[in-house]
């Protein structure tokens, strides 16, 4: 039996986890047809028998969502009058995926002619600045559409129309004090927008202002069916998980649609590319691939150099062009392992000794587009909210990456610190979970200690536990290949649907170090040996005896053989 008390685990600086296992739910509720331990997972999520079904026909209707009309009415009449439309995107994997989705869907939509704009996150920063948005009037279009950005981009619409131009604002982040003077604005967190699934990424905002456009197309008489949109799912998909969005139900039939087109091998040849540069099988895909292998090579362009390296892979129409620009985003996230090992490392020196409830880090020698992985890293290590800091390029400022804990929304939280400390926050913006700002140099210590001060206010004893829900122990008929392959079917697992996590109690055999920083074990099982693999485990390894563990039931594929491999993330010793 799995012990939720003693031994307790061999951990550093890391803050210990407590156990709690899921409420069981009701079984019976659910058809009896299914893997018995998927039905036992399914029923701990609440899931009903309806939410199994994940055709794109039970998607959420695009009519409840607020402005959806005049979004559709503004570039239907773009495209019949054949005006230009560019599009405003954003430097990451979200914003990528939806840039890319908006040119494509509009193309097949008629538009002529398509435009997109990015910001250069060292020199303009996050959204649609006035800057980008005179760039974006360069381009010659009358219509600018935002994708991924533009809910708080007061000054930036501003400076759009006085340039003449339309502006539709399309957008999930949480809208600040005032919205944009925009002529359309789409997003299910705007105040009065009834869409329930409030948890749209960027991308599939936009999947849905496209498919309301095509349905006014359509019936303006424009074309009898218009183009199957369905196409576009991969890169929704792969924004969706990218970001770390809720998989609520809606967003589970979006990730489940561009699995599926994924593994049939009708991906885009961007898509396709990525994939063979990862060496991973399309028809092996799951969620967690998507948001591990695909994302961050996408992200790596807009964190080292230019997103529209990515952005211009996944519009490609052909797989010999597409894999150029693959490779080139390999090696950009080739180069952004390395560069983020080494500020890893640095900054869990720095908070060694660190109490803070709020903790703010910050190193001259810094890359600005690494930041918000590093605060990830040490918010995972110390269970605490956590902002990153790096130079920005503009003399004197700080440009701060924020990940938060379950229990502290943090973008609530700067608009609670801007408010008592008016003028220390130049800029900012984000969700619950992840916050960007700007602050200047000079302030920094001021704004740690008033970030910490909030924090403490805003957190307890329980928000401050870090609480780990697992699915309880696997019968030793249940430890096996069948399950696995179960488990990969039930999904897509991730943000808000959690990946399934056992408990387990194993006789070690042998293990050995891998890298100095990960460890294989064998460990025994009844059909002889079972193989464990634990990722940044060496500190809490366990070198003999037995193996008290947390773990993911995984498939280790190597040419054409498959055996089960667990994936552990917490141990114990005996």
């Amino acid at each position: 039996m799995f012990s939720h008390a003693d031994p307790k685990p061999q951990r550093s600086t890391a803050v210990s986890p407590r156990f709690e296992r899921r409420p069981p739910g009701d079984i019976h509720a659910l058809p009896d047809t299914l893997h018995p331990v998927v039905r036992r997972l399914y029923a701990a999520r609440a899931v009903t028998a309806e939410q199994l079904q994940l055709e794109a026909a039970r998607l959420q209707a695009p009519t409840t969502l607020r402005g959806i009309d005049n979004a559709a009415a503004l570039l239907a009449d773009a495209i019949a009058d054949g005006r230009g439309i560019v599009i405003a995107g954003d430097y990451d994997c979200d914003g990528a995926t939806g840039t890319a989705i908006a040119i494509l869907g509009l193309r097949a939509l008629g538009a002529r002619e398509v435009h997109y704009v990015v910001p250069d996150r060292f020199r303009m920063g996050y959204g649609l600045s006035p800057g980008l948005a005179e760039l974006a009037a360069q381009t010659g279009a009358t219509l600018l559409v935002t994708v991924d950005n533009g809910i708080a981009s007061v000054d930036g619409v501003a400076r759009a129309r006085e340039l003449g131009l339309q502006v539709l604002v399309t957008d999930h982040h949480l809208p600040g004090h005032a919205l944009p003077a925009a002529d359309a604005i789409v997003n299910p967190n705007q105040p009065g927008c009834t869409f329930v699934s409030k948890n749209l990424a960027g991308v599939g905002v936009m999947f849905y202002v496209l498919l309301a456009t095509r349905a006014l197309l359509r019936a303006r008489g424009a074309f009898d069916g218009g183009p199957n949109l369905a196409e576009l799912l991969d890169l929704v998909a792969i924004g969706t998980v990218a970001d770390v969005v809720r998989l609520d139900y809606n967003n589970r039939i979006l990730v489940s649609q561009g699995l599926a087109r994924i593994r049939a091998g009708r991906a885009r040849p961007g898509v396709q590319a990525l994939l063979q540069v990862a060496g991973r099988d399309p028809a092996q895909l799951t969620a967690s691939d998507l948001g591990f292998v695909l994302g961050p090579r996408i992200n790596a362009a807009g964190r080292l150099d230019d997103i529209r390296t990515g952005i211009d892979c996944l519009l490609a129409t052909d797989f010999e062009t597409a894999l150029s620009l693959a490779r080139r985003l390999d090696q950009f996230n080739r180069e952004r392992r390395e560069i983020e090992a080494q500020m890893r490392d640095e900054a869990l020196v720095l908070v060694e000794d660190s109490d803070a409830a709020g903790v703010c880090l910050f190193d001259d020698g810094w890359h600005e587009g690494v930041v918000g992985l590093v605060a990830s890293k040490v918010k995972d290590r110390l269970h605490r909210p956590t902002i990153a800091f790096a130079r920005a390029q503009d003399g004197g400022l700080l440009k701060g990456s924020g990940r938060s804990i379950p229990g502290l929304h943090l973008r609530d939280a700067l608009v609670l610190l801007d408010a008592r400390t008016p003028g220390l926050l130049h800029r900012y913006g984000g969700h619950a979970m992840a916050a960007g700002m700007t602050i200047a140099e000079s302030d920094y210590e001021t704004f740690a200690q008033a970030f910490d001060a909030v924090c403490m206010e805003l957190l307890d004893d329980d928000t401050l536990a870090r609480i780990v829900h697992t699915d309880g122990e696997l019968g030793e008929s249940e430890l096996s290949l069948e399950t696995a392959h179960a488990l990969e079917r039930a999904g897509p697992w991730g943000q808000g649907f959690a990946e399934p996590l056992f408990e387990g109690r194993f006789r070690i055999l042998d293990y050995r170090v891998l890298k100095d920083r990960h460890v294989k074990y064998r460990l025994a099982h009844s059909s002889g040996a079972l193989g464990a693999i634990h990722f940044d485990g060496v500190e809490q390894l366990c070198d003999g005896g037995w193996l008290h563990a947390t773990y993911r039931l995984g498939i280790n594929r190597w040419r054409d053989a498959e055996s089960l491999e667990l994936y552990v993330d917490d141990v114990w010793r005996s």
